[in-house]
């Protein structure tokens, strides 16, 4: 059982009394653990999707939460099933014991996930030509050389372009515009 059983089941319990704060409390934590869950399944751009599925299908099943039996193994119990869907979609061999319901409560890599989604979100705003180049260089780790030679450019041009690129990506998160 982790550390955050009883808070969880509590919010659970008070959701279910129509305590719709506790709820929201509920699904944000939720959502945590689900994010690193998934992200080290499934990688983090395919997380996002299963996060929202699994907070769906636990709104949708909350009432058969029986308040005799822990919380957090209820909730693992749908995660896995939601995995185990995205394995059949994605024609992979679902292997998700059941003793690793621990791992939905473990390690909490969110922010890592933020990042990168964030970062995700601002490289969409560039022109592709800028993206492209941003992705080789900072992103894929290619030498400039090796990606000038590789586009046609000019090595000054592939440094000036990543660096102004990167310039407006910061620009555009410092004035708080990175979601659109």
């Amino acid at each position: 059982m982790i550390p955050q059983e009883a808070q969880y089941r509590e919010w659970m319990l008070a959701s279910l009394r129509g305590d719709a704060s506790r709820y929201r409390m509920l699904l944000a934590e939720l959502t945590r653990h689900l994010r690193g869950y998934y992200a080290r399944r499934l990688g983090v751009d395919a997380a996002e999707d299963v996060v929202q599925e699994t907070l769906i299908a636990i709104h949708t099943k909350r009432g058969t939460y029986d308040p005799e039996r822990p919380f957090t193994a209820w909730v693992y119990g749908i995660a896995r099933y939601k995995l185990i869907d995205v394995y059949r979609r994605e024609r992979r061999t679902p292997t998700v014991p059941l003793d690793a319901a621990g791992e939905l409560f473990a390690a909490d890599h969110t922010e890592e996930a933020g990042v990168k989604r964030d970062v995700t979100k601002l490289l969409a705003r560039l022109p592709e030509a800028k993206r492209k180049l941003v992705q080789a260089v900072k992103l894929d780790g290619e030498s400039i050389a090796d990606t000038a030679a590789r586009t046609g450019l000019s090595e000054v041009a592939v440094k000036v372009t990543v660096h102004r690129a990167v310039k407006a990506m910061g620009e555009t998160l410092r004035d708080g515009n990175a979601d659109g």
